[in-house]
């Protein structure tokens, strides 16, 4: 299992880190894991699963 810094999340969903809280507490987004304090991080395949049903749901609403 992987932890990803708040850096490393942005450069993969590419939205800034107030947009990320703010998905995270409207509950669209996964949720970080306290580490210590000031220190957080985010589970590397729950990341790439929420980018998956993106894709998904792009794919969905684009019909031939």
């Amino acid at each position: 299992m992987k932890l990803l810094s708040k850096k490393e999340v942005r450069s993969k969903v590419l939205y800034s880190p107030a947009h990320i809280a703010r998905l995270e507490a409207a509950g669209q987004f996964p949720k970080r894991v306290r580490l210590g304090p000031g220190r957080v991080g985010w589970v590397d395949e729950e990341i790439e699963d929420w980018i998956r049903k993106r894709i998904a749901v792009r794919d969905a609403h684009t019909g031939p």
